[in-house]
């Protein structure tokens, strides 16, 4: 069983940054994909960004390709989503999640994937 803990989210202005963290126990996590997701107030939760258990795949979605970079560590069991140039849009409570399948974590659908954390919530101003 793979727990997960995010942690990071908070209120920030619209042009800044902030970075999420996902400690992960339980198992280690090296041989797990891991993503991050958010859901918006109203709306269905959505993929943000995916990293295989080779370090070298990443995925991202269009809405934050180029702003967002996600990373882990598997030393310490730990996956990071740097977020850069934020927008209000960009608000939500964020989620992290595992999957021993890539294919789960970038996947449209989310009922697949084993794994989910609680949410940090990431609130952007304008």
């Amino acid at each position: 069983q793979v727990q997960l803990v995010e942690s990071g989210g908070g209120l920030v202005q619209a042009g800044n940054s902030l970075r999420l963290s996902c400690a992960g126990s339980g198992q280690i996590l090296i041989p797990y994909a891991m993503g991050w997701f958010r859901q918006a107030p109203g709306k269905e939760r959505e993929f943000v960004a995916g990293i295989s258990s080779n370090p070298n795949t990443t995925t991202y979605a269009y809405s934050v390709k180029g702003r967002f970079t996600i990373s882990r560590d598997n030393a310490k069991d730990t996956l990071y989503l740097q977020m850069n140039s934020l927008k209000p849009e960009d608000t939500g409570v964020y989620y992290c999640a595992a999957d021993r399948l890539y294919s789960f974590i970038i996947s449209t659908t989310t009922n697949r994937i084993n794994y989910w954390g609680r949410g940090t919530q990431v609130t952007v101003s304008s």
